[in-house]
C-alpha cells in the first residue's frame, strides 16, 4: 500500500457481493484515483467509459478542482448486469494569490496575438486528449525539479488586480538552468520552445489519458516521439512565457481534468520545499 500524500489513505471500495472494485487515492477535489476491476468488467466514471487494462484490470480517473459533492461510478458485468455506486467527494479550501507588476500585455493579451494563443491552446489540448493503452504511470510520480514550492494547485490568482482562472499546477522556483526531470515514464507528445503563455513546454503521455506538462522551460531537451524513463532529464527551468521569475509550472491531467500534482507524488513533500531528488 503506497501513501499518496500526507493525510491521504488507500480507499477500498466493494460494489455488491460478487464484484469487488478497489480504488486507491482520496475521494477529494483534485485527486487521481487508480482502481482495479475483475476480468471482463466495464467501468464508467460520471458517464465516461474508462480504459480497463485487460491483463490487470487497472483503470484510472480524475476528480476536478470544482467537482460536485458526489460522483457516479458504474460497473457493468460481463453478463450485462449493471451496478452503480455514488461516491462522496470531499471539498477543499483554496488559496488566493495576488501578483502585481506584470506587463499589461501578459494579463490582457493584445488582439494581434489571440490567433496565436488559440492555435497554441489547441496544441496543448491535443496533447492531453490521447488515450493509449500504456501504463507508464504504474510506478507513480516524482517531483520533477528541486526548489521552493511557490505556487499551488487550486489557488485563485489575481493578476494586476484582475481575477483570473485558478492555478491548476504546482510551481517549483529555482534558478534558470536548473534541471527538470520526467515525473514518470512515458512518451513525449509535445515539445515547444516558445508558447505565448507557457514558454518552453513539454507534455509527456503516461497512458490511460494521464499526461504531465512542464512549462516556462529555459531549454527543451527532448523531442516529440521520444520515450523517457522516470527521472530522465527533459529540460531546464526558466522564466519563459508569462512568468514573473524562473520556475517550473508542473501539471498533471486526466484528459481535460486538471489534477493536484501534490496528491500523486510517491513521497509527501516537506512543507514549502521541493525536497531532494
Amino acid at each position: 500500500m503506497r501513501a499518496i500524500a500526507a493525510g491521504i489513505v488507500l480507499l477500498l471500495l466493494t460494489i455488491g457481493p460478487a464484484l469487488a472494485v478497489e480504488l486507491s487515492g482520496s475521494l477529494t477535489q483534485g485527486a487521481l484515483i487508480t482502481g482495479t476491476a475483475p476480468a471482463g468488467a466495464a467501468v464508467a466514471f460520471e458517464g465516461r467509459t474508462l480504459r480497463v487494462d485487460p491483463q490487470t484490470g487497472t483503470f484510472v480517473f480524475g476528480i476536478g478542482r470544482d467537482h460536485d459533492a458526489d460522483a457516479t461510478l458504474m460497473v457493468t458485468h460481463p453478463d450485462g448486469r449493471v451496478e452503480t455506486k455514488v461516491l462522496e467527494i470531499m471539498s477543499r479550501q483554496w488559496r488566493i494569490e495576488r501578483i502585481n507588476g506584470l506587463p499589461p500585455s501578459k494579463v490582457t493579451p493584445p488582439p494581434e496575438v489571440l490567433a496565436r494563443i488559440r492555435r497554441e491552446g489547441a496544441l496543448i489540448s491535443a496533447s492531453r486528449s490521447r488515450d493509449t493503452a500504456a501504463m507508464a504511470f504504474a510506478d507513480g510520480f516524482i517531483l520533477p525539479a528541486k526548489g521552493r514550492l511557490s505556487g499551488f494547485y487550486g489557488s485563485q490568482r489575481i493578476l494586476n488586480g484582475k481575477p483570473r482562472r485558478p492555478h491548476l499546477g504546482l510551481d517549483v522556483a529555482a534558478p534558470v538552468g536548473a534541471p527538470v526531470h520526467a515525473a514518470a515514464a512515458g512518451e513525449v507528445v509535445l515539445a515547444e520552445a516558445d508558447l505565448f503563455y507557457t514558454g518552453g513546454t513539454v507534455t509527456i503521455d503516461h497512458g490511460h489519458g494521464l499526461t504531465t506538462i512542464y512549462s516556462h522551460l529555459n531549454s527543451v531537451d527532448v523531442e516529440v516521439g521520444v520515450r523517457v524513463a522516470q527521472g530522465d532529464f527533459i529540460g531546464t527551468i526558466g522564466a519563459t512565457g508569462r512568468a514573473t521569475g524562473p520556475h517550473l509550472d508542473w501539471r498533471i491531467n486526466w484528459f481535460n481534468v486538471r489534477l493536484d500534482p501534490q496528491l500523486v507524488l510517491n513521497n509527501p513533500l516537506p512543507s514549502g520545499e521541493g525536497g531532494e531528488r
